[in-house]
């Protein structure tokens, strides 16, 4: 399995967008979601602005064997007492989950940014709470906080990257 996370251009993104439709059905579980009349989910709100705002908001396709498998949000923070680094939206095609593709491009993803994350879930979404804790346990070696938002109560991993007890493969 020939794994690939590339970050993409402006003249892609219609690759986001289309993935967008397959994430957004998959919170149909969580979320009150409906298609429009031509059977579309809503675009994603602030999708543009990861082509157009600068150098703080990083969209990256995740690819295996040459296939898209996934993406990944990522926003820079600044001056957030949250950390430095957001994994805004993190989504693996079905086909490829429990493979190690989602664990391998967090893990590059972390590698990538080095400092501060902030790692959010829908409270609802108890799989990808799951994911988030495995992922950045083996990550961290354990050394995470877990946090729950005040309003929603989603809970949110927070954790740096620079960690001493981080187990590099």
């Amino acid at each position: 399995m020939e794994l690939g996370l590339e970050l993409v251009p402006a003249e892609r993104k219609q690759i986001i967008s289309r993935l967008m439709q397959f994430y957004l059905y998959d919170f149909t579980r969580y979320l009150d979601l409906d298609v429009d009349r031509d059977g579309a989910y809503p675009a994603y709100p602030g999708l543009e602005a990861y082509w157009n705002s600068g150098h703080n908001k990083y969209a990256y396709l995740i690819t295996c064997d040459n296939h898209p498998a996934g993406f990944a949000l990522v926003d820079r923070l600044l001056r957030s007492s949250e950390g430095q680094f957001y994994m805004t939206e993190f989504f693996v095609m079905p086909k490829y989950r429990r493979s190690g593709v989602g664990t391998w491009a967090a893990h590059l993803l972390f590698d990538m940014f080095p400092g501060d994350w902030k790692v959010s879930q829908i409270r609802a979404n108890s799989p990808a709470r799951s994911f988030w804790h495995r992922v950045i346990g083996e990550y961290t070696n354990g050394a995470f906080e877990e946090k729950f938002n005040s309003r929603q109560g989603n809970p949110s991993q927070y954790f740096s990257t620079l960690n001493a007890g981080k187990v590099k493969k």
